[in-house]
């Protein structure tokens, strides 16, 4: 619901807009009234309103000055200018500071609910455009990238009541940094919906029906409800996927196989693959071993290498980000795995191929 608040210096001018307004079915709430421009911009900081509706003329300060602050300082905020004058020089203003709409008192209903209308409609688009979200303030940007990976992680073993605690986590993580805007919470909920579209296609599922949906402006409106919204889809995901690996007849080898190449450079074990497909890890090694005549761990290894030498062979990447992104966090261990399976250290790969690149150098 879109907060709104009503200022007049007139208490039955307000009550005839709070009763002709079709509030609910706008998906509109009256938050507050104000009897001038200086009431009003304490109450916008304490109730954060979508939409003003204003008279333009009121003791102390009056519409103007309210729409001047309003400009400089909530520029997201809309306006609609109500007045009893049918004077240029507030329709002037009204327009110089981007009002919605200017309406003459006695107010008409059906123009009434017609602005409101349009002002909801602007609002829903203003909340949900990629484009107009707003960027994060940068040391969030750099926690949320690396949460996100953690999210990544519990989904992709199956581990629903750790999914549900990453949420706990991120509206903790959201309040702390003050992600309050509904364009900052747009993003942060569109990142998400990327991710589990990503999450849904490495493990096999397809055709979920929200897939690339933007968020409704509604669950833009609080920290809570962005959450709320964006975790259900993830919960609703995850269950399927763990009903769908849970009641298969017969464990698919291939499945695993593809579930191990797309993964291999997470921290994933045998004891976690026997839980995420729903057999004992005695049984899954032993039949893996038996069609593919080798082992989980080394089928592991044998990916991670092939990747680590096209990074290897490419002399702009140090090779402890390639330690790093291929999952050794110990960059001596990697070296020593390297040399295991190749025979040559990264080094000796990296100088010999340029030796080949370039045979006589000068």
């Amino acid at each position: 619901m879109y907060r709104v608040l009503l200022v007049d210096d007139e208490p039955w001018n307000r009550d005839i807009i709070r009763n002709l307004g079709e509030w609910n079915e706008l998906g509109l709430v009256v938050c507050g009234e104000a009897e001038d421009g200086e009431q009003a911009i304490q109450m916008v900081k304490a109730l954060q309103p979508h939409l003003i509706i204003t008279d333009m003329r009121m003791p102390g300060s009056d519409g103007v000055e309210l729409m001047q602050t309003l400009n400089s300082q909530y520029p997201e905020i809309k306006v609609v200018v109500v007045s009893g004058y049918d004077d240029f020089n507030y329709a002037k203003h009204a327009l110089r500071y981007r009002a919605a709409d200017y309406l003459l008192k006695p107010v008409n209903p059906d123009e009434l609910n017609a602005t409101l209308a349009k002002c909801s409609r602007e609002l829903d688009k203003a909340t949900t455009a990629p484009e107009l979200w707003e960027a994060y303030p940068v040391l969030f940007a750099g926690e949320f990238s690396l949460f996100q990976q953690q999210a990544r992680l519990r989904f992709n073993d199956l581990n629903l009541p750790s999914l549900r605690e990453w949420f706990q986590q991120l509206e903790q993580k959201l309040e702390r940094s003050e992600i309050l805007r509904p364009r900052q919470l747009g993003r942060v909920v569109y990142e998400l919906q990327n991710l589990l579209d990503e999450l849904c296609v490495s493990n096999g599922l397809s055709g979920r029906s929200e897939e690339g949906a933007l968020p409704p402006a509604a669950a833009l409106t609080s920290i809570s409800a962005a959450v709320e919204w964006i975790a259900d889809s993830y919960y609703q995901v995850l269950e399927q996927l763990i009903a769908q690996r849970k009641y298969k007849n017969k464990l698919n080898l291939q499945d695993v196989k593809q579930y191990m190449e797309q993964h291999c450079m997470e921290m994933i074990t045998l004891e976690q693959l026997a839980q995420i497909f729903f057999v004992s890890k005695e049984y899954l090694s032993k039949a893996f071993k038996k069609e593919y005549d080798v082992n989980v761990t080394d089928y592991i290894v044998q990916l991670r290498m092939t990747k680590a030498k096209e990074w290897v062979l490419d002399d702009q990447i140090p090779f402890k980000h390639i330690a790093e992104m291929t999952g050794y966090e110990d960059v001596s261990y990697f070296y020593r795995v390297f040399k295991k399976h190749f025979g040559v250290s990264p080094g000796e790969m990296r100088k010999g191929q340029s030796k080949l690149s370039n045979p006589f150098p000068e």
